[in-house]
């Protein structure tokens, strides 16, 4: 039940005479879900607090940065004290190789890093270091993947089995697509075809290897195998789009977790944001000592930002990183996924309600399905009304989980098993409304 005076209305109302749609990221005008957008005014721990200053437990957590909580106060330090020292140079640096080191550290497969300012950006410069380095033009995504908003990027499958995709936005032009090849998550079949047909053109393979853009969907152990066998047998590039698994599902990334099934498993490049700048606009890209080298000013391969490496960012994410790299902190964040998983399973079990949920590390996801989806295509077959529903009873129980069927979870250090139960109780309500 919203207030007589509702603040969100209000500010939503304003905000949409001055920006597009009222917001400035699609995802948050609750285009999906239908209602008012949640205003946030301020945020501590696992929660944040509306501008009706209702609380809400967050499980978004700035879509994943804040794996400490809001407002942990080694960071809020670190960032205090980076501030008084100067906003922005332009300049090198000390701590920002002090963070290169620290993500090398934690992420072995990379021997260099580049520093840069979104995960789009870091994302559109690795492609382009492959392409620059194999001097191919081609490259695989998959559908449901998503790698930020550049033109290349932003495509959907095509008319049939591995071929090229269609731009999904206006004003992306067919021709800048045209070298963008999408094919469906974990398809092993389809994906030795497209390097059949195209192997000697791909520079290539970027991936989620947890998708977090279609709710929480892992790549297969065989199909990842497969990615990494068919990458080396052509002399394309593996590259491992971490923006949201990275340092969220352990210390070492998704590709870690693979390592552990696929012997001597690891990337050639990785893509990494959102945890490495503790909730600042910071993100990376980086890989094998000799592919960084073809980037500016050692290399022919361009890339620049007024705002890479800023002093605030890497001082938040430099002091992020010292927190999580304790000892016990990824089995304890898995602990709490865990069992708000199971919690939420044994509710929908005891409504009949069909559900089934994954966890790894700080991130998670869950379908109103019998079974965990594979794949992009069937993710869109979930019922969008149930999930409103669902979405819109916990909101009203002050629980605040993505408001769109297609994205991740994301728990923090700062959940407790109380705020855990508080959300099985209001979804074991909402369940039966289902």
């Amino acid at each position: 039940m919203q207030p007589v005076t509702d603040r969100n209305l209000q500010l939503f109302e304003r905000a949409q005479n001055v920006i597009p749609g009222g917001v400035n990221s699609p995802v948050r005008a609750f285009k999906a879900v239908g209602g008012t957008p949640r205003f946030v005014s301020r945020a501590q721990g696992a929660y944040f607090w509306d501008a009706n200053n209702k609380r809400y437990i967050d499980y978004i957590g700035s879509w994943g940065p804040m794996i400490l909580g809001h407002g942990h106060p080694a960071v809020v330090q670190a960032v205090q004290e980076a501030v008084l020292e100067g906003f922005s140079y332009g300049a090198p640096t000390e701590r920002e190789v002090e963070l290169a080191e620290a993500i090398l550290q934690a992420v072995p497969s990379m021997d260099m890093v580049r520093l840069v300012s979104s995960g789009t950006e870091a994302s559109m410069s690795a492609i382009r270091v492959a392409r620059g380095a194999t001097n191919r033009p081609k490259f695989i995504k998959f559908e449901g993947c998503y790698h930020g908003h550049s033109d290349a990027l932003l495509v959907k499958a095509g008319s049939g089995l591995a071929t090229f995709g269609n731009p999904t936005s206006s004003g992306v032009p067919p021709e800048v697509v045209q070298h963008t090849l999408v094919l469906e998550y974990n398809n092993v079949a389809q994906l030795e075809e497209a390097f059949a047909l195209h192997g000697k053109e791909l520079a290539c393979l970027i991936i989620e290897p947890i998708a977090g853009n279609m709710n929480f969907v892992r790549a297969s152990v065989p199909f990842m195998k497969r990615c990494r066998e068919l990458c080396s047998e052509y002399g394309a590039l593996l590259v491992f789009d971490e923006v949201m698994t990275g340092l969220r599902v352990a210390l070492g990334s998704a590709q870690s977790v693979y390592a552990r099934s696929i012997p001597g498993f690891e990337p050639d490049m990785t893509v990494l944001g959102k945890v490495i700048g503790g909730g600042m606009p910071l993100a990376a890209f980086g890989g094998k000592r000799h592919l960084m080298q073809q980037l500016a000013p050692l290399g022919t391969v361009y890339q620049a930002g007024t705002l890479s490496g800023n002093p605030v960012a890497t001082a938040c994410g430099l002091a992020t990183l010292r927190e999580i790299s304790k000892p016990g902190f990824y089995e304890a964040l898995g602990q709490k996924s865990q069992a708000l998983i199971s919690g939420l399973q044994g509710a929908a079990d005891a409504a009949g309600v069909p559900f089934c949920g994954d966890s790894e590390g700080g991130m998670f996801g869950f379908f109103l399905f019998d079974s965990l989806p594979q794949n992009y295509a069937r993710v869109m077959q979930t019922d969008n009304q149930r999930f409103n529903t669902l979405f819109h009873g916990m909101l009203d129980r002050g629980v605040y989980f993505a408001p769109a069927l297609y994205e991740a979870g994301f728990m923090s250090a700062a959940h407790t098993e109380e705020d855990i139960a508080a959300t099985v109780a209001a979804a074991s309500e909402v369940f039966k409304l289902l």
